[in-house]
């Protein structure tokens, strides 16, 4: 299974906001961080505000921040509302399907344990997690102080 550049994008982002702590963040420092489009983002951004992941303060001053600590958002939270789809094979979907074996495929009952399983290991990772495993990720996306400091001067 390999997971959408929108989901990717997205952990980013909450990734970025639990490393920013209380402090909003702008899309513009966001983007620059990562080296992708604003546009993009604010394309991610709607999906996570509206299931509650993200919140957005509008304003001259405004930015997005996490709506409840880091710990308490897991990746599955993130996945489930960026991807469109979890089918893995076509007995997965929707709809008429042509094979035979549809009601009595070993194939389709272990391929549904294999998400099944893909989902528990998302649901046991917080972006807490992601973010305590990387000591230097405020330096790295740019929030640390002193990083900020020299950028300015340069």
């Amino acid at each position: 299974m390999r997971l959408t550049k929108q989901t990717n994008y997205a952990v980013r982002m909450l990734m970025y906001c639990a490393a920013n702590g209380e402090k909003l963040s702008r899309i513009p420092e966001i983007a620059k961080a990562y080296g992708v489009s604003e546009l993009f983002l604010f394309k991610i951004l709607q999906p996570l505000t509206k299931a509650g992941l993200v919140e957005t303060v509008r304003g001259r001053n405004g930015g997005v921040r996490l709506p409840k600590p880091a710990s308490e958002i897991s990746l599955f939270d993130v996945v489930k509302v960026t991807e469109d789809s979890f089918a893995m094979a076509e007995c997965f979907e929707a709809g008429e399907i042509d094979c035979p074996l549809v009601d009595s495929c070993g194939l389709n009952s272990a391929l549904r344990k294999a998400l099944n399983a893909f989902f528990e290991v998302l649901q046991g990772y917080s972006i807490d997690d992601l973010v305590k495993a990387r000591p230097q990720i405020n330096f790295l996306l740019g929030l640390d102080e002193t990083a900020q400091v020299r950028t300015t001067a340069a």
